[in-house]
């Protein structure tokens, strides 16, 4: 399978992440995304190398099974479903989205890279994840809703990492991933606490916390 058609489809989960008002499907999405990016490197044929097969195959065990078992676990306890009221409303979302798409696409041409890089889709897929993941951080109210942008966040980091991948020790690939376990962890234990104060996963609530 051609690693630009697993970039491209990544990209589509991006479009389709922010213009999502469930919260189930929005996990779900999350893990799609998750398990493309672990099958991009091998795509590259970069499975030859042990470290990077084993990171890949990491990655997909790590988005493809223990986020999605952490992330069904709190949606049981918070009982929520849908993303009633963001702040950004999922059309200007969607154009939004579209926007920073667009943007990527200019700035890849722009930054300095490796002779030989490739696929040439990376450098612009990872700048449009990491606006996707930022811009689901900042326009939805919902904690969980939150994470799953961090999550997106943290695909488009992963995807910067993939084009120095060859000279990445196993350790760093390690990092990234533990990252990805620890934040999800602190914020299901943020959910928690909101859950049992505010029975409320509505971040707005938070502003009571203050003196």
């Amino acid at each position: 399978m051609s690693p630009d058609f697993l970039i491209a489809l990544t990209m589509l989960t991006n479009f389709t992440l922010v213009a999502t008002s469930r919260v189930n499907k929005a996990i779900q999405l999350v893990v799609v995304q998750g398990i493309l990016l672990g099958l991009i490197p091998i795509a590259m044929g970069l499975g030859r190398h042990l470290h990077i097969l084993f990171m890949a195959l990491s990655a997909i065990a790590v988005k493809g099974w223990l986020i999605p078992f952490l992330f069904r676990r709190a949606l049981r306890e918070v009982h929520i479903r849908r993303e009633v009221d963001p702040y950004v409303g999922y059309t200007m979302s969607l154009l939004l989205c579209a926007l920073g798409t667009g943007l990527s696409l200019v700035l890849a041409h722009g930054l300095p890279l490796k002779p030989g890089t490739s696929p040439t889709f990376l450098v612009p897929a990872a700048l449009a994840t990491l606006f996707t993941g930022f811009l689901l951080l900042v326009s939805r109210r919902k904690a969980l809703t939150q994470v799953a942008g961090y999550l997106v966040l943290e695909n488009g980091i992963y995807l910067f990492g993939l084009l120095l991948v060859e000279e990445m020790p196993i350790l760093v690939e390690t990092g990234i991933l533990l990252d990805l376990f620890v934040g999800v962890f602190v914020m299901g234990i943020v959910i928690n606490h909101i859950r049992s104060a505010f029975d409320s996963t509505d971040t707005r609530h938070l502003a009571e916390l203050k003196d």
